[in-house]
């Protein structure tokens, strides 16, 4: 992990690399930087691809500013020096592995495109029909999601009876928000879909 401490150090640090992440984050007093800071951490370790670059905006002032970053945590993918994609709040440590590997889908947030795809979890298992049902739904309007069998992994089973206090399924994960069971109307109105 490498710790800048302004943008033109930044940019000296994206000099020759083909990819390269940017956390910005408040080392104090905020519970999403901190959760966000070390669920990188974790997965910067278990990642071979990935190094991570660390921002801290209560010591760096010039650096969040020049790329639109108004709140933070904020994870920024750069490709050679140029933002590619912008990944806002905390998320778990497996979700950051598959960034860096390349296997989960992330929305180009750069530019004056549509809004950026909200990041969607789906905590699941194979013989759940709701959970079928829910996944249609999201395929069917284009959502891009993380599917999570908890049947398969204990891991991930834990932290969503952790987030969301149930072990029911299915669980949504819409950046940061668990919507328990398949709740059409609060997943179409936290996603922007429109009903038909």
């Amino acid at each position: 992990m490498i710790q800048v401490k302004n943008h033109n150090e930044l940019l000296k640090q994206l000099e020759g690399r083909d990819k390269a992440w940017v956390l910005l984050y408040k080392s104090a007093d905020s519970e999403q930087s901190i959760c966000a800071y070390e669920h990188l951490t974790k997965a910067e370790k278990e990642s071979k691809q990935a190094e991570l670059i660390t921002v801290d905006v209560t010591q760096v002032r010039d650096i969040h500013a020049n790329y639109g970053v108004t709140t933070v945590p904020t994870l920024l993918e750069f490709h050679g020096s140029e933002l590619k994609n912008t990944i806002k709040g905390c998320h778990d440590a497996g979700y950051y592995e598959n960034i860096f590997s390349g296997s989960v889908f992330t929305a180009n947030s750069t530019g004056d495109e549509e809004t950026p795809q909200k990041s969607v979890t789906v905590y699941s298992t194979p013989t759940c029909s709701w959970c079928n049902t829910l996944k249609s739904f999201l395929r069917d309007h284009n959502v891009k999601f993380r599917d999570i069998d908890v049947s398969k992994d204990a891991k991930a089973a834990e932290d969503m009876v952790k987030r969301s206090g149930q072990q029911g399924v299915p669980q949504t994960l819409i950046n940061g928000e668990i919507i328990v069971g398949f709740d059409k109307p609060r997943i179409s109105k936290l996603l922007s879909i429109q009903s038909k």
